[in-house]
């Protein structure tokens, strides 16, 4: 149990055709929360953390925690870092012991991307970490905050991908994206089909936080591996101090306890809808 590789994990939910849950956190309470619901679901989990999110949640003291959790969980966890954009930054998340990073260059032509994998994929199996990549972009920045245009990942360049770096997992954009949707996603399941035909290699799923559970289990059916959850869980996580808290003085180590609470009520619900309760 305890800490493992990202790839295991996903390759065991291949297996079992289940989903992952790869849930993002930003402090002690969330990973507190997650790990949890993990340990009573019997679920494998990923936790993990944006390089976007590093200026609230410094690298040097989320990672160890995040790895300590894991290490000290009855269940397999993997810790992994997310949207890495500069080899420096995933060059410090391997150092500290991450056993997982990505490195996302799907803003460049499929070309570029391809060199930047290998780049990252080279490292990374030096610390015996496994790799994610991403073709074709979300319709939103990794935080939320601006709008960055929808770009569908081609089933073509994925292959192209896989085949040259052979990484261990590939990001698809589909009609999803990060933050809050506006209205109901619509997501392109012709292109999560043709890509599962052109490659073995497990799938994610990102911007997951308002899929419809109908939606999550056939993305699961069709491939998808690991899910990621962030902007459901932050607003469960505040949604859970404010409740607590309403406008009057409380006590602190309630009020932590109520972070904890929110993490867990809603990593656990992802876990059910993923179906990967049960499996350790």
């Amino acid at each position: 149990m305890s800490l493992v590789d990202m790839k295991s994990l996903l390759l065991k939910a291949e297996e079992g055709n289940y989903g992952v849950g790869a849930f993002s956190v930003g402090n002690m309470e969330m990973i507190m929360g997650a790990v949890k619901a993990a340990e009573e679901s019997k679920s494998p989990a990923i936790l993990q953390i944006a390089q976007v999110r590093l200026p609230y949640s410094p690298l040097p003291l989320i990672g160890p925690m995040m790895i300590a959790a894991a290490k000290n969980a009855s269940v397999p966890i993997a810790v992994h870092f997310d949207h890495g954009t500069d080899i420096a930054a995933i060059k410090e998340a391997l150092k500290l012991g991450f056993t997982s990073v990505m490195i996302d260059a799907s803003h460049l032509p499929i070309k570029e991307n391809i060199k930047i994998v290998k780049e990252v994929k080279n490292m990374a199996d030096s610390y015996g970490a496994s790799v994610e990549a991403e073709v074709g972009q979300l319709g939103k920045s990794e935080d939320g905050s601006k709008d960055t245009g929808m770009f569908y990942s081609n089933p073509e360049e994925v292959k192209d991908l896989y085949e040259c770096t052979m990484v261990d997992a590939i990001a698809l954009s589909i009609g999803n994206a990060h933050g809050l949707y506006t209205k109901e996603p619509k997501l392109n399941f012709d292109i999560l089909s043709e890509t599962r035909k052109l490659v073995s290699v497990p799938l994610v799923l990102h911007g997951g936080s308002g899929i419809s559970a109908e939606d999550f289990r056939k993305c699961i059916e069709y491939g998808i591996r690991k899910v990621n959850i962030a902007t459901a869980s932050f607003m469960a996580v505040e949604e859970g101090a404010r409740r607590y808290s309403s406008g009057e003085k409380r006590d602190y180590f309630k009020l932590s306890s109520e972070m904890v609470t929110g993490m867990y009520k809603n990593v656990k619900e992802h876990i059910n809808i993923f179906k990967s309760n049960g499996k350790v």
